[in-house]
């Protein structure tokens, strides 16, 4: 096994010591809950009669006996999704997989999973967020029947698979596989759709050209093809070893698909308590499997949604993390991978030149990931530096390619596009943000500008409509963070904000928002920790303040005197129109507990694990 590399094990290390108390609390509840054995035997027979009344009588007889591991199936099932829209078959694959080994499988739940990129823009969007932990909450209803070995979970896009592993984790009992369903194939090219985009930002395509570009792009089952937030998911349940090795980016609908859902429900079978090797996820996932996680992400250009999201995963299993670790990390993870928005390929492209076996051996190889990280496989992760491929109507694996398919798309460790992952912490008087530069030219990352303050993304394009932003400006849009809205996403400002950039204005943004998964071209200050409605210092700035972003050196500053900086108040607004109308009034519970970005923008499980002082003091 390869060296670690020095910064990687500091890191590491870093993460153990901040994570011994909470992690020692995790595993001891994990344990606790092992220690009851398989569960179905301490129910009463009025119980189990209820949990096996509507199965078939071989399945039933199965149940009975208490002698053969039982699956719960969580999907995110629905067919508006197209992600999503293949897992309506997979239940009776895995029930028949299980059967063929003696086990059995129920469908336990499904959990809510809604389309960002339907509600893009749209109030709608302020559920996004808090969707991920009701997906948690309602898989903990699903298994609450305690009348299961192992959990497959079925989910794909941006808050759902989030959602699913804080309640793996949760369940951390329990073995845990996850089952993906692939990519769609290619449509439209990356970089015509963008295009198109800016186009009718400007007003030169009509909105039924755009809408038939984007038909174009959007066109079929699967998850849309760029690196957004529901593939860099994918590329992190692979290199956290809870995929089937390879079955990330196989597209749906082929015999390869279906060939890696069977094996994922057999796999199941087999790391259970009952089965061959027991392997609870609670134990196998640990702070190498996070410390891989933001690798990958890393190496591949992935979402900034995983600066939340990630930190609110690993925190379900009792670690800390934070936004240190991913600095440090990006300042030696090299970029190997280039996908739209950071290249004009996309995910089909990137599983063509090598794929996440290729990728994954190559950080192995130079000290950057965990190589001896367990897996659902009972094998180590350097296993995983394979792809899998149907001999004859067999599932087999082999090595990924040693050499790249297509340079322009994945390269090897030592020939990066970017001796750095692209992912920044900036601090200063606004206080603390990540910055993803990997998609933004050099000459760009560097913007000191005066501020135009904005309080919806909406008044931004209205002022881009009237010719107002037609200069250099930080567009400062605040009252965006999860008490505030809850958080949506402020991507359909990307293509106002790019048509600016293109005409030579320097051009950023500063927000206590998110942005998306395919974050773009213009330098985006984003996630500012504390949000505005928490005290965040954003509420004090004013129109013409200059605005210091500043990519290279990590720093996110107002350039006004201290002294007035310090007597100015935090402006309040009227934010009521967020908290009413398309059951955003449902989650007023959500607002007013959520936790600050870097904690993970957390609603729920905040008093399981206690943040450690160091965290705290990131937010307060």
């Amino acid at each position: 096994m390869p060296q670690l590399h020095p910064e990687v094990e500091r890191v590491t290390q870093r993460i153990i010591d901040r994570s011994k108390a909470s992690r020692a609390a995790y595993l001891a509840r994990v344990d606790q809950a092992i220690g009851t054995g398989p569960v179905r035997k301490a129910l009463s027979c009025t119980n189990l009669a209820h949990a096996f009344a509507a199965f078939p009588s071989g399945d039933k007889r199965v149940l009975r006996e208490l002698r053969h591991p039982n699956l719960a199936i969580v999907s995110a099932y629905n067919d508006m999704l197209s992600a999503h829209q293949p897992f309506e078959h997979y239940p009776e694959l895995i029930k028949e997989a299980t059967r063929q080994v003696g086990a059995t499988a129920q469908f336990a739940g499904g959990v809510p999973a809604m389309c960002d990129g339907v509600t893009q823009g749209q109030p709608g969007m302020e559920l996004s967020l808090f969707s991920r932990d009701t997906i948690a909450m309602a898989t903990a209803v699903a298994l609450s029947h305690n009348t299961f070995d192992a959990v497959l979970y079925l989910g794909v896009c941006d808050k759902i698979v989030p959602g699913l592993t804080i309640a793996a984790l949760t369940f951390g009992h329990l073995p845990a596989v996850f089952v993906p369903a692939g990519p769609m194939t290619s449509g439209m090219s990356n970089d015509e759709k963008a295009k198109t985009r800016q186009l009718f930002a400007e007003g030169k395509v009509t909105r039924d050209q755009l809408l038939e570009a984007e038909s174009k792009s959007y066109h079929s089952a699967g998850t849309c093809t760029f690196y957004g937030t529901a593939n860099s998911n994918q590329m992190m349940m692979e290199a956290m070893g809870l995929h089937i090795p390879g079955s990330a980016f196989v597209n749906p609908g082929t015999p390869l698909r279906d060939a890696l859902t069977r094996e994922a429900a057999q796999r199941a079978v087999a790391i259970t308590a009952l089965g061959d090797q027991f392997i609870p996820v609670g134990h196998m996932i640990d702070e190498r499997s996070i410390v891989n996680a933001v690798a990958a992400l890393l190496a591949t250009g992935g979402s900034t949604n995983h600066t939340m999201h990630l930190v609110a995963m690993a925190r379900a299993a009792g670690v800390m993390i934070n936004w240190d670790d991913f600095n440090d990390l990006s300042a030696v993870v090299p970029l190997l991978a280039r996908i739209y928005p950071n290249g004009k390929a996309d995910v089909n492209h990137f599983q063509a030149a090598g794929g996440c076996g290729f990728m994954i051996r190559e950080l192995i190889s130079g000290g950057l990931m965990h190589g001896d990280a367990q897996t659902i496989m009972g094998a180590p992760l350097e296993t995983y530096a394979e792809e899998p491929w149907l001999h004859g109507d067999k599932l087999a694996w082999r090595a990924s390619p040693h050499t790249t398919g297509d340079p322009d798309v994945l390269r090897p460790i030592g020939e990066p596009f970017s001796s750095t992952g692209g992912l920044r912490l900036l601090t200063g008087n606004l206080g603390r943000a990540v910055i993803k530069v990997s998609a933004v030219k050099p000459e760009h990352r560097v913007v000191k500008a005066p501020a135009i303050v904005f309080n919806d993304q909406d008044d931004v394009l209205a002022a881009f409509k009237r010719g107002e932003l037609e200069r250099d400006f930080v567009a400062v849009v605040r009252y965006q963070g999860p008490r505030a809205n809850g958080m949506p996403e402020l991507h359909k400002l990307t293509p106002s904000l790019t048509v600016l950039q293109d005409r030579g204005f320097k051009v950023a943004l500063v927000t206590d928002g998110r942005m998306s998964g395919a974050s773009g071209k213009v330098p985006a200050a984003i996630h500012v920790t504390p949000e505005v409605l928490s005290g965040g210092e954003l509420g004090r700035v004013r129109d013409g303040d200059e605005i210091l972003v500043d990519g290279e050196n990590g720093v996110l500053q107002a350039l006004v005197d201290p002294d007035e900086w310090q007597q100015r108040s935090i402006e309040p607004i009227d934010l009521s129109a967020s908290h009413w109308g398309l059951g955003r009034e449902l989650f007023d519970g959500f607002r007013a507990r959520a936790d600050g970005a870097e904690q993970g923008a957390l609603s729920i499980m905040l008093d399981a694990f206690p943040l450690p002082a160091t965290a705290q003091s990131t937010t307060e």
